[in-house]
């Protein structure tokens, strides 16, 4: 089986800029951003959704690297968004965080 998209951006087989970077996580810009910034913050490690994580540390280390990449993108107030599964808008299945901000969000989402 072939490694998912974000499993290559992470092993560095498709060039990526890291925002932000460290053992266990990875933050980097969406290609499809749907606000002025839209990162996505990535564990290192292949989980395949927030159902399937089964490591409290990664989770608190995910939210604490999402604020982390927020800052380095120069953002103080922003959302994050986890889809899990289809229905919800999970289109890559790693698990990943979505960071958005540099506009008004609208509530609700979806």
């Amino acid at each position: 089986m072939q490694p998912c998209i974000f499993c290559r951006i992470v092993e560095g087989a498709i060039p990526t800029p890291f925002v932000y970077k460290d053992d266990e996580i990875v933050a980097f810009s969406d290609i499809q951003p749907q606000a002025p910034v839209h990162l996505l913050v990535v564990p290192r490690r292949h989980v395949g959704s927030l159902n399937e994580a089964d490591d409290d540390m990664l989770l608190g280390r995910l939210l604490a690297s999402a604020r982390k990449a927020a800052a380095q993108a120069g953002l103080e107030q922003y959302r994050i968004v986890v889809n899990t599964g289809a229905d919800a808008g999970q289109s890559v299945l790693h698990l990943h965080l979505h960071v958005l901000g540099g506009r008004v969000m609208a509530w609700p989402p979806g």
